[in-house]
């Protein structure tokens, strides 16, 4: 039996002419969406992307050996930055929960200015002006970009636990880094996962500004393949190879963080104790 929606006070059950409007909706936007589909597969064709001659060079090894370490590359810059972006998002978070105001100004500050300045530019004067090497230019330019967007995720995961939960582990004793620590954070870490993947999957794909600075990663691998090679440029078959592999990449973060989720959810420290049925007591002595 089909469930109906239920009304809220942000949400009216649909009437009929509703239902079939959004019916109508739905069937015109996926028409729409098939016919951008098949004109762009369309000009494919027609402009001979899909011929041999353009996807000839991908069988060479010396292409494929290209191609992977371009990736490898990719991957080494993402996972330091992930790293080092959830450690400054961290202490910067700390920095901004403290009960010290300087400490607290301090982070502020950092935060506000980080978020603000673009990556490229911080990347590009890490590069230049500082004059250090491509790999830890690209990975200090993300750190500090992805850290300052991580402090304010964590910060806020934690303002969002209930305040009474803050006040009973005080009310037990308990200091306030291991109020944060033990109650918290594992109780806020669930509502900052989606955030905190997406801002990673954001590192992930912000890594091509790599090729900028001459760092060989995936995208400065596939640039190469399409403006260095004498094949008739194929430029469309190298961006129909990499970014599936970009997206591929993306959707497996997000899939990681859903196996997480699930996996908090059966833990049995966040599980909720089963309570067994009342049952009748023993009359007391006397008792009718």
């Amino acid at each position: 039996m089909t469930q109906l929606p239920t009304a809220t006070a942000l949400y009216d059950i649909p009437g009929p002419q509703t239902r079939k409007r959004h019916l109508l909706y739905g069937i015109v936007s996926t028409v729409v969406i098939l016919a951008l589909v098949g004109w762009i597969i369309y000009l494919l064709f027609d402009t001979d992307q899909f011929t041999a001659e353009k996807w000839r060079p991908f069988q060479y090894k010396g292409i494929q050996e290209l191609l992977l370490r371009g990736l490898g590359n990719t991957l080494k810059a993402f996972a330091y930055a992930a790293v080092l972006s959830l450690a400054l998002g961290a202490v910067l978070a700390v920095g901004r929960l403290s009960v010290h105001r300087a400490v607290r100004w301090i982070s502020t500050l950092l935060v506000e200015f980080f978020r603000a300045m673009p990556v490229l530019v911080m990347i590009f004067f890490i590069f230049v002006a500082l004059k250090v090497q491509a790999l830890p230019a690209l990975v200090a330019g993300l750190t500090l970009y992805n850290g300052s967007v991580l402090a304010e995720v964590f910060r806020t995961g934690i303002n969002s636990v209930d305040r009474g939960q803050r006040e009973a582990a005080y009310a037990l004793g308990m200091r306030k880094t291991q109020v944060t620590t033990f109650v918290l954070a594992p109780q806020a870490v669930r509502a900052m996962l989606p955030t905190i993947i997406s801002q990673l999957v954001v590192a992930l794909k912000d890594t091509s500004l790599g090729y900028l600075i001459t760092y060989e990663e995936f995208l400065h691998a596939g640039k190469l393949i399409a403006s260095n090679l004498d094949y008739d440029l194929p430029f469309i078959p190298v961006v129909m190879v990499i970014s599936p592999i970009y997206i591929g990449m993306c959707m497996l973060l997000s899939w990681f963080a859903t196996w997480v989720a699930r996996r908090q959810r059966r833990n049995p420290r966040t599980e909720a104790v089963g309570v067994a049925p009342a049952e009748p007591g023993k009359l007391l002595p006397g008792g009718q």
